[in-house]
């Protein structure tokens, strides 16, 4: 199985985009693929792990053969980025019920206080490595498929 893990998000919220921006731009060890949560390749992925096809609640991760959800997964992104921000992972000893309910806070409001697109985010030529692919996750050896 493939060290990379992938990150679901949606792809329509301007929130969501942008972190995927800050994760991108902090990923020095390429450890993440990225891939909007409506996009059908996704969601094939996603099928094998029982996520809901419609599912937009929060940002989701796969990382060794594992899907995690909301706080979490937004902390174990952080342990694998560059700078300070493994450091915010010390946050996962609290527990679920006290920081998801923050996570769902701002996941209720992100469009209305950020706003949303009409269309997925593209990924601009020197990003595309870095976005979820059957080609890119064939050179990853990642076991999903």
């Amino acid at each position: 199985m493939s060290d990379k893990s992938i990150i679901f998000f949606d792809g329509v919220c301007n929130l969501c985009n942008t972190s995927i921006d800050f994760v991108i731009q902090r990923d020095k060890k390429d450890h993440f693929l990225v891939g909007a949560l409506q996009e059908d390749f996704s969601r094939q992925i996603l099928s094998k792990f029982e996520v809901r096809e419609d599912y937009l609640d929060s940002i989701v991760l796969v990382e060794k053969g594992e899907i995690y959800y909301k706080s979490t997964a937004a902390l174990k992104i952080a342990r694998n980025l560059s700078g300070l921000w493994p450091a915010l992972y010390a946050f996962i000893l609290l527990p679920k019920f006290v920081r998801d309910p923050i996570y769902d806070w701002i996941g209720a409001n992100r469009y209305r206080w950020f706003g949303k697109k009409n269309t997925c985010r593209l990924a601009s030529p020197e990003e595309k490595a870095k976005f979820l692919s059957k080609e890119n996750l064939e050179q990853t050896g990642f076991a999903v498929l």
